[in-house]
């Protein structure tokens, strides 16, 4: 039996690697379900067929993807757990995560795939993709492990895991606005807000505030509701193309001619969903604003309505992540400018925390940047605390956003 020579074998390697790349960015750009073999083909030179050659299916050549991003996490807590202390663990996690997407920049490394769309792959595929990236987590959550977190259980260790992990994530949305030579200043604050919070010396944490009254998305009514309540959920599992008319419809149990009775295109819909979470955090940035006390006071409250609301039967809210797969480019550019908005508003509540000494001096921009993508991952919440009620979030989830992730654990703080 012939056996292939060692020049071929590597010419197979280095093609192969040539389309993990190239679909990776593409991935990125259009997402799982927008991307197609044809498009990766030509972007390095093959046809279609060629591409097939590698990956049978376009849902195995997303997996690998998936598994070289998970690999690339994976190799960031490996190298992170080998520092002695959580502090110590979170920054080399943040610092070799921001040297990451510095090399990726610098085509240095190869690019990796968002995990935007990780939820659009099909069984088997997403069986094997989900259960390397629970392990990944376990990984990230590991890392928050020692003396100082003793006194945390299960549920608060998944939950800081989740926010360290989400921010990570977060962080390569707007990293690029900094200069490569940044990057691992930024890191370092990062890392900085994650052990120690942004609370002042003489702030206190109180879960159950004025917030409570909010009535957030309060004037959404009648039929158009529920479409955009299912839409919104439909997309934040398979992303923009994944949730389809069908889908939708077959969600809410109606036929696709009541869909079209109420709505015009699929399109719409889904700008639809966009405003009506936008309006929702607006809503809850407007009342931090205009509401009495301090900056702390009011940024942890607009945060733990959003979160609450988040776990609501008006929730969830769209996943920022749904707008790598829009299929406009002027709209997903104005959905991006729209959140960065949002994003400095909840800046400026913190500014005014560190104006009246509520909140410690730091970069209020990494700081709404943290929150915000803690909020927008609450939306996962349920897959990593299955037992955990809307009112225990505050504490279990929101806390260690705002006072960092060694504070008080959720049993301790109800006590």
């Amino acid at each position: 039996m012939l056996q292939a020579s060692p020049a071929q074998t590597m010419r197979f390697q280095e093609k192969r690697e040539a389309v993990l790349a190239a679909a990776a960015r593409l991935f990125n750009e259009h997402g799982v379900k927008g991307a197609t073999l044809a498009d990766i083909a030509a972007s390095v030179g093959l046809v279609t067929n060629s591409v097939t050659y590698y990956y049978r299916k376009k849902e195995d050549l997303a997996t690998a993807c998936f598994l070289r991003s998970i690999a690339a996490f994976d190799a960031l807590a490996a190298q992170a757990s080998e520092q002695r202390g959580v502090p110590a663990r979170l920054r080399a996690f943040f610092t070799l995560h921001a040297k990451l997407l510095a090399d990726i920049e610098r085509s240095e490394h190869a690019p990796i795939v968002n995990f935007n769309d990780i939820r659009a792959l099909p069984d088997p595929q997403a069986e094997e993709v989900f259960a390397a990236y629970t392990d990944m987590f376990r990984h990230v959550r590991g890392l928050l492990k020692g003396p100082e977190t003793a006194h945390l259980s299960r549920d608060d260790l998944n939950a800081r895991g989740h926010i360290v992990l989400s921010i990570a994530h977060w962080v390569r949305a707007w990293i690029g606005r900094h200069e490569l030579v940044e990057y691992p200043r930024v890191a370092e604050r990062v890392a900085d807000i994650l052990v120690h919070g942004i609370k002042g010396p003489k702030s206190r944490w109180h879960a159950a505030e004025a917030e409570r009254g909010w009535q957030l998305g309060s004037a959404a009514n009648g039929p158009m509701e529920a479409f955009l309540r299912a839409a919104t959920v439909l997309v934040n599992e398979q992303g923009y193309r994944g949730a389809s008319v069908e889908k939708i419809s077959a969600r809410l149990n109606v036929t696709k001619g009541s869909f079209y009775h109420h709505n015009d295109n699929k399109h719409d819909l889904i700008s639809e969903c966009f405003e009506r979470s936008f309006t929702v955090v607006r809503e809850a940035l407007g009342l931090a604003e205009s509401s009495p006390g301090s900056g702390w006071s009011r940024a942890c409250a607009a945060a733990r309505a959003l979160v609450r609301y988040q776990l609501s039967d008006g929730g969830p809210l769209l996943r920022t992540s749904a707008t790598s797969a829009l299929p406009d480019q002027a709209h997903r550019e104005q959905v991006r400018r729209t959140l960065q908005r949002l994003t400095e508003r909840m800046g400026s509540v913190i500014v005014d925390g560190m104006m009246d000494g509520s909140i410690r001096a730091l970069d209020p921009a990494i700081a709404a940047q943290g929150a915000i993508a803690a909020i927008n991952a609450a939306a996962e919440l349920h897959r990593w605390l299955p037992g955990a009620k809307p009112d225990d979030i505050a504490d279990l989830y929101v806390r260690p956003v705002f006072e960092g992730v060694l504070c008080l654990g959720f049993m301790r703080a109800v006590e």
